[in-house]
C-alpha cells in the first residue's frame, strides 16, 4: 500500500475543466525491465502523475505499477501517446485500444498525438480521430505533443476543438517563449519534456550559483523555474533519491530575478528533433 504523500503537488485546469498535477513522473527511455519499479518507487514517494507513450515500450510497466500500488485508479492521472505509424484514423483508433490493453486501463486520463509528422499525412484528419476517441469517454482529455503554433492553428481552423496541452521540449537552453505564448493565447498547457536538457543545463553557472544560494540542486532549481512559470514538468529517473530530490520542489521559492537570470540563458538549442523537420515512423 502506497502511503499518502506528505506534500501536495499543485493542479492546473485545463480548458476541458480536468486538472493535471503540475509535477509528473516520466518514463521516457526507461528500460522496460525498470519501469514498473521506478514508478512504483515514484508512486511511493508522492507523483501522482505518470507520463508514458506507446514510442517508449513500456505502458505495461506503468499500468503494472498502478495497479500495485493500493492507490486508487482516479487518484493517478496517466499520459499515453499516439505512435508516430498509426496517423490514419482507423490505425489511431485501434492503436489507442492497443494502448489500454496493454496499461490495463478501462480509460486513459489523457491521449496525446505524440509528433504532427508534417511530411507524413494530414495531423488534422489524426486529430478528429483524437476527438472521437474523446467523445467515447474512454479518454477524459485530448492533446497534442511537440506541436508548432502553425500546426495548432491548422488544428483550431479545421475542427474547432483546442488541444487541452501542449507537451513541447522546454529548458533554459530552450526556452520556447513563442510557442508557450502561443499555448497560453489558446487556453493550452504547455508541458514540459526534456526539463533539464538531458542534463547540459545542471553545470551551468548562473543555476549552480543560484543552487548554492537556496541550498537545492541544480535540478532542482530548474525544474522549479518550470513549476514558476506554470509549466506541467515531469522529470525522470531511476534512481530512488533522484526521485525524491525532484519531487522535493516546493519548501523554496526561486526570485523574478532568479527566473528572468535563468530564461535569460536560452540558446535555442534543442537536444531533440525539430517538429518541423520530424517524420520519423517506426
Amino acid at each position: 500500500m502506497t502511503a499518502a504523500p506528505t506534500t501536495t503537488v499543485p493542479t492546473i485546469t485545463l480548458n476541458d475543466g480536468a486538472t493535471i498535477p503540475q509535477l509528473g513522473f516520466g518514463v521516457y527511455q526507461v528500460d522496460p525491465t525498470d519501469t514498473k519499479r521506478a514508478t512504483l518507487a515514484a508512486l511511493e514517494v508522492g507523483y501522482r502523475h505518470i507520463d508514458t507513450a506507446e514510442m517508449y515500450g513500456n505502458e505495461q510497466g506503468v499500468g503494472e505499477a498502478v495497479r500495485d500500488s493500493g492507490l486508487d485508479r482516479a487518484d493517478v492521472f496517466v499520459t499515453s501517446k499516439l505512435n508516430n505509424g498509426f496517423h490514419d484514423r482507423t490505425d489511431a483508433a485501434s492503436a489507442f485500444e492497443r494502448t489500454l490493453d496493454t496499461l490495463g486501463f478501462d480509460y486513459l486520463d489523457l491521449f496525446l498525438i505524440h509528433w504532427p509528422l508534417p511530411a507524413v499525412g494530414d495531423f488534422v484528419e489524426t486529430w478528429k480521430a483524437m476527438e472521437e476517441m474523446h467523445a467515447s469517454g474512454r479518454v477524459k482529455t485530448i492533446g497534442v505533443s511537440n506541436f508548432q503554433p502553425h500546426q495548432l492553428q491548422r488544428l483550431f481552423d479545421a475542427t474547432g476543438t483546442v488541444p487541452a496541452v501542449n507537451q513541447i521540449e522546454v529548458h533554459p537552453y530552450l526556452t520556447q517563449d513563442d510557442v508557450r505564448a502561443f499555448n497560453t493565447k489558446h487556453g493550452i498547457v504547455t508541458e514540459a519534456w526534456s526539463p533539464i536538457a538531458q542534463g547540459k543545463v545542471l553545470g551551468d553557472p548562473v543555476i549552480t550559483a543560484i543552487a548554492a544560494r537556496v541550498g537545492k540542486s541544480a535540478a532542482q532549481v530548474t525544474l522549479r523555474w518550470h513549476l514558476q512559470r506554470g509549466d506541467v514538468v515531469f522529470p525522470k529517473s531511476v534512481t530512488r533519491s533522484r526521485v525524491e530530490e525532484n519531487f522535493d520542489l516546493f519548501d523554496f521559492e526561486l526570485t523574478t530575478d532568479d527566473l528572468a537570470r535563468i530564461s535569460a540563458l536560452n540558446r535555442d538549442e534543442r537536444t531533440g528533433p525539430n517538429p518541423d523537420e520530424f517524420n520519423w515512423i517506426p
